[in-house]
């Protein structure tokens, strides 16, 4: 079936001498991958390498049969160009790592509009303001909501947080119970919006500490969520 859609590449990875396989999140489709031949060679073909980094955003004309196996672009265009996201050092470091979050937690093969407009928005948010340190932190954690574990922040005055049960507790009464630094900057995020990040002030250690617990309850809340390899170079950049 030919399928227009909006879609935001997750990965690409180069297969053969000539050929990208490329994992998207579509819009109408959910999680699609594809295969791209010959466009590591082609000069002259509708689609472009560049059009396929991490995280940008595409209107996509494609051939979806649907049936576990690899799908075909047929057009491509850029719908959002960014201005700055894979030209910056900082802002590179963190599409890099937000693209392992996002090829790792996000499984679903149907429509999601609703993390397909999170997406979008908060990758053209950063595009567009200056890299903060905690933009990660937030993204990672306000992306739960999208995949149904979000902390649950009725009970957030109490002093741990249970990882398993994505609640708030008055004691340690499990062993994925977590209080001290990690908690309070879990509170303060988890009141906070992209355009208040400036009023988060953490050190490298708070930073780290608290990313540790979020790829925690990740692993505990997803089948087969592993830490990304690009964390080491995230938590350089910010040290």
């Amino acid at each position: 079936m030919l399928v227009k859609t909006k879609a935001i590449v997750i990965s690409s990875l180069k297969y053969s001498e000539a050929d990208l396989i490329v994992k998207c999140f579509t819009e109408s489709s959910g999680l699609k991958t594809y295969l791209l031949r010959n466009i590591l060679k082609s000069k002259k073909g509708k689609l472009r390498t560049a059009m396929f980094q991490p995280l940008t955003q595409l209107e996509i004309e494609a051939n979806h049969k649907d049936k576990g196996t690899l799908e075909s672009i047929r057009e491509a265009k850029v719908i959002a160009p960014y201005q700055s996201l894979h030209t910056e050092i900082t802002k590179s470091a963190i599409v890099f790592f937000l693209s392992d979050i996002l090829r790792s937690a996000i499984q679903e093969e149907e429509a999601n509009p609703e993390l397909f407009a999170y997406l979008s928005a908060a990758t053209s948010w950063l595009d567009h303001h200056k890299a903060s340190a905690n933009f990660h932190l937030l993204f990672v954690l306000r992306l739960s909501a999208h995949l149904g574990f979000y902390p649950d922040d009725s009970l957030v005055h109490k002093s741990y947080f249970n990882l398993m049960d994505g609640t708030f507790a008055d004691d340690e009464h499990s062993i994925y119970c977590r209080n001290g630094d990690t908690i309070n900057t879990l509170k303060q995020l988890l009141g906070t919006n992209f355009d208040a990040l400036h009023s988060v002030k953490l050190n490298q250690k708070q930073r780290a500490d608290f990313l540790a617990m979020l790829l925690q309850y990740y692993e505990l809340h997803l089948h087969g969520f592993k830490k990304p390899r690009s964390l080491a170079v995230l938590n350089t950049i910010f040290s």
